[in-house]
């Protein structure tokens, strides 16, 4: 093969790495925005929000929790960290940090007749995080609706 066929063979397969490369990123890209409008286009429960966001830690704006993976098999191991100590007017925001979908629900069990009465985040699929701002002191207990062994404490100081 010549010189010249060698050259614009190579030029040929760098411009088709270039060109997957960058069909790539566009796809992720496209991706990720999608995922993101579906995010912040889901259902709000009550006193609450659906937004994005990250780990779980302390912040200004309150304090984060993480619904962990193989959340549905922890019991009181499902959320990070539990209990959640806060003083009263602080927010919690908790991420679905686990690949199935799961609620957030007030109280200590479907039989509870104050059953979402402080808080319901309705139904949230990975990544998706709901918020609720605790305005009185007190214990708040809350759990899945649809993995109730998932159970989890506000304490509210």
């Amino acid at each position: 093969m010549s010189t010249k066929h060698q050259v614009a063979s190579f030029s040929i397969l760098v411009v088709l790495a270039l060109a997957a490369t960058l069909a790539t990123i566009a796809v992720e890209s496209a991706s990720s925005q999608n995922s993101t409008n579906q995010q912040q286009s889901s259902n709000t429960g009550s006193n609450g929000t659906n937004t994005v966001s990250g780990n779980s830690s302390n912040t200004a704006a309150g304090t984060k929790v993480s619904i962990v993976e193989e959340a549905s098999e922890m019991g009181d191991q499902a959320y990070d960290p539990n209990p959640v100590k806060i003083k009263s007017g602080d927010s919690v925001t908790w991420t679905n940090d686990d690949s199935q979908i799961h609620t957030l629900t007030s109280g200590a069990g479907s039989d509870d007749p104050n059953l979402g009465k402080d808080f319901d985040s309705s139904m949230l699929s990975q990544n998706q995080t709901f918020s609720h701002q605790f305005t009185t002191a007190g214990e708040f207990p809350y759990f899945c609706q649809l993995h109730p062994t998932m159970v989890g404490k506000v304490v509210v100081s």
